[in-house]
C-alpha cells in the first residue's frame, strides 16, 4: 500500500466518522435546546424597592409603567421590535441567564436595595429570576445580572425614544 493510500484510508476510517459524529451530536444539542428564539413569546421585567415593583414592562401586552424623576408613575404602551427581542435573547444567552438561580436575594433586608424580576417566556418553558441588588453571591453572577438589567433598561429606553420620535 502506498503512502498516499494509507493517508486516504486513515482519513476515511477515523477523521470522517469523527466529523459525522460531531455534526450529529451538536446538531441534536442545538435542535433540542430548551430556549430557542424561534419559540420566544415574551419578556416581563419589573423592578423597584422592596415589594413595590412600580417599574414594569410586559412585552405580551406592551404595558410599560415606570417612575420618572419627579416620582410620578407614567403608564404607556411600548412595543419592542423583533430585533430588540433577538438582541435581548442573545444577550441573556451570552450572560448565562438560563443557568442563573431562580432567587438571588440578600440574606437580610437591612438596607433598602432595588429588586428586579426578569422573566423570559417561551412556548415550552419560562425562566424567571428574582435578583436583589444587595445579593452577596458569586461576583461573576452578580455582574452578569447587572449587565442583563442594564441591557433591558437600555432597550426599553431606546424603544421609548423611537416611539416618541415617530409621533
Amino acid at each position: 500500500m502506498s503512502s498516499k493510500a494509507k493517508k486516504i484510508f486513515l482519513v476515511m476510517s477515523i477523521i470522517v466518522p469523527f466529523l459525522l459524529y460531531c455534526v450529529y451530536y451538536y446538531g441534536m444539542m442545538v435542535k433540542n435546546a430548551p430556549y430557542k428564539f424561534s419559540e420566544f413569546k415574551s419578556i416581563q421585567f419589573e423592578y423597584g424597592y422592596g415589594d413595590s415593583l412600580l417599574n414594569k414592562y410586559d412585552s405580551r401586552t406592551g404595558d410599560y409603567q415606570f417612575v420618572n424623576t419627579r416620582d410620578s408613575v407614567i403608564k404607556m404602551k411600548l412595543k419592542l421590535t423583533k430585533d430588540d427581542f433577538l438582541y435581548l435573547h442573545r444577550k441573556a444567552a451570552d450572560l448565562g441567564f438560563w443557568d442563573f438561580p431562580a432567587k438571588e436575594l440578600a440574606p437580610t433586608r437591612k438596607t433598602r436595595s432595588p429588586r428586579y424580576v426578569i422573566q423570559f417566556n417561551y412556548q415550552r418553558k419560562s425562566k424567571s429570576v428574582i435578583f436583589d441588588e444587595a445579593y452577596d453571591g458569586h461576583e461573576k453572577l452578580v455582574d452578569a445580572n447587572q449587565r442583563l438589567i442594564k441591557e433591558l433598561q437600555k432597550v426599553l429606553e431606546e424603544a421609548e425614544a423611537r416611539q416618541k420620535n415617530s409621533k
